[in-house]
């Protein structure tokens, strides 16, 4: 009867824990893709062809407010050539939601750009969506909307 007894709440117990358990990995993580997306926005200003490399999967799907999609060979060259010239990007409201190997990140962008010599302002929706491959997030995905 005891070892019953014991088994049931051992079991209750486990069952108490396991929320706060997912809770803190889950905040882990967050820390870690929020980490992620502002190495983005920095290598993104500073055009540096090696992070922005390392930040994005090989198969990066990277879609543009216009409709344009990127891969991540074009993505990397259109801003280390110029052609997208972030002068300055502040992300606002952001929130990331993970699930499983997946991290959701949704912010409005706004920042100035000098795209090709010409100066312009931008201000944005995004949503990015990052994927743990090895160990690291990688960003998999970006849709980019324009804000009404």
């Amino acid at each position: 009867m005891k070892s019953t007894y014991l088994i049931a709440l051992c079991l209750f117990t486990l069952g108490l824990t396991q929320p706060a358990l997912a809770e803190k990995v889950d905040s882990k993580a967050v820390k870690q893709v929020e980490a992620r997306v502002e190495l983005l926005r920095t290598a993104m200003i500073s055009a540096d062809a090696q992070q922005l490399k390392e930040l994005t999967a090989t198969e990066l799907n990277y879609g543009h407010s216009g409709g344009h999609v990127e891969d991540q060979a074009a993505f990397i060259e259109k801003i280390v050539s110029g052609k997208s010239d972030f002068v300055t990007i502040e992300l606002r409201d952001q929130t990331i939601q993970i699930v499983k190997d997946i991290a959701i990140v949704r912010h409005n962008l706004i920042g100035t750009t000098n795209d090709n010599g010409k100066a312009g302002d931008v201000n944005i929706g995004v949503m990015l969506i990052w994927q743990k491959q090895h160990g690291t997030w990688k960003l998999l995905a970006r849709q980019a909307f324009k804000n009404h």
